[in-house]
């Protein structure tokens, strides 16, 4: 690292202290003159940065590739050639979830908005159907059961073309199936007609003061009591906030993860605790195993995201390669740092809790979106 200049006199200008060299003895500041050339601040500057990056290497290679040798290295004294790893952490997790965690922000479709099946096209979709179903031989062998499946599929293009009706029009379409059943009641449009008032239902509610005006309209036998009304809410604002909530949470991860990161080190305390190793030594080895963690996804989401989608043959391939890393590092760490040979039990145990860990959290996150929201 480049020095610059240092100052003749022997007083350290941090803390006052007597310096025999060009370091002080009492709190390490180097003995420099405080003026110096445009080209000296930035070359000190350079200096600095890649006396960081030389260590960022240095540490980067043996963490991937050697599990629990970093730290072992680190709590026996061997630290000059590595960063400190709260430091080395934080860097990473900020690169982590600037490119490999950014949530994406995704449109709104609303399926209603879609129109309606024309009779053509009904025409066409049951012709291919009736096509299909001659070919494997059913409209001769059996001509009832055929009829029946050629009934069931227009029932469902029916339902489909019923969702995507307005409001009005579902309300219309109702009235008349019913006035048909009134005067002609069968088992058939019974039930068409109990489908289709539960999806009227829903679209009917789709704000809380929808459901509760539909509600008063009901007798107060059919009426939910204030348990149902209180989840009704819930979910209607859950699903009219779906989009605001998820990135919120997103945006929330780098918190939980942060705060799990003792839990993860005491779940491990718990099954190591034959060995007597105080709890520091625990997170160390935990903050070193997030942040090998967070580089190999960095190195590896952006593909997953940008490149071959997240629903994606490639994607799938991908994320199955990075669990099967996170066992490999786990189970090599494990044996390395705590000296054992039987492990794999443990770091079962340890992957269920900190899954259980990472739910309920995540559950209380959410609720506390959602009364904020509310």
């Amino acid at each position: 690292m480049s020095a610059g200049k240092y100052r003749k006199e022997h007083n350290c200008l941090n803390c006052g202290s007597h310096v025999e060299s060009h370091y002080c003895s009492s709190c390490g500041q180097p003995n420099l003159e405080l003026k110096e050339s445009f080209w000296g601040f930035i070359s000190h500057s350079i200096a600095h940065y890649f006396h960081f990056d030389n260590k960022f290497f240095q540490t980067l290679t043996p963490l991937l590739t050697k599990p629990g040798q970093v730290t072992l290295d680190y709590l026996a004294g061997k630290r000059a050639r590595y960063i400190n790893p709260v430091s080395m952490y934080i860097f990473v997790s900020i690169v982590y979830f600037l490119i490999a965690y950014s949530p994406e922000h995704k449109t709104n479709t609303n399926e209603h908005e879609n129109k309606a099946p024309t009779k053509s096209e009904t025409k066409k979709v049951l012709d291919s159907a009736d096509k299909e179903l001659t070919k494997i031989g059913l409209k001769n062998t059996s001509p009832a059961l055929f009829n029946h499946a050629k009934k069931q599929i227009l029932e469902e293009i029916d339902k489909e073309a019923f969702k995507k009706l307005s409001l009005n029009e579902q309300n219309i379409k109702l009235a008349e199936l019913r006035k048909q059943n009134k005067a002609n009641k069968t088992d058939s449009l019974t039930n068409i007609i109990k489908q289709y008032n539960a999806i009227n239902i829903k679209r009917n509610d789709s704000t809380y003061a929808a459901y509760l005006s539909r509600q008063k309209s009901l007798s107060s036998e059919e009426q939910d009591n204030w348990i149902e009304k209180l989840s009704k809410k819930r979910a209607i604002t859950l699903g009219q906030n779906a989009e605001v909530i998820q990135e919120t949470l997103e945006h929330n991860r780098p918190k939980q993860y942060f705060l799990l990161m003792p839990l993860l080190a005491l779940f491990i305390m718990w099954n190591f605790r034959k060995n007597h190793i105080y709890y520091l030594d625990h997170l160390i080895f935990t903050i070193h195993g997030m942040t090998a963690y967070f580089i190999v996804s960095i190195l590896t989401k952006p593909f997953i995201k940008y490149v071959f989608g997240e629903d994606s043959l490639m994607a799938n391939i991908i994320g199955l390669g990075i669990f099967a890393w996170i066992c490999w590092y786990m189970f090599n760490a494990l044996k390395i740092f705590y000296q054992r040979k039987k492990v794999i039990g443990k770091m079962i145990t340890i992957f269920i809790l900190y899954a259980i860990a990472f739910k309920i959290t995540e559950m209380v996150m959410l609720n506390l979106i959602y009364y904020v929201a509310t």
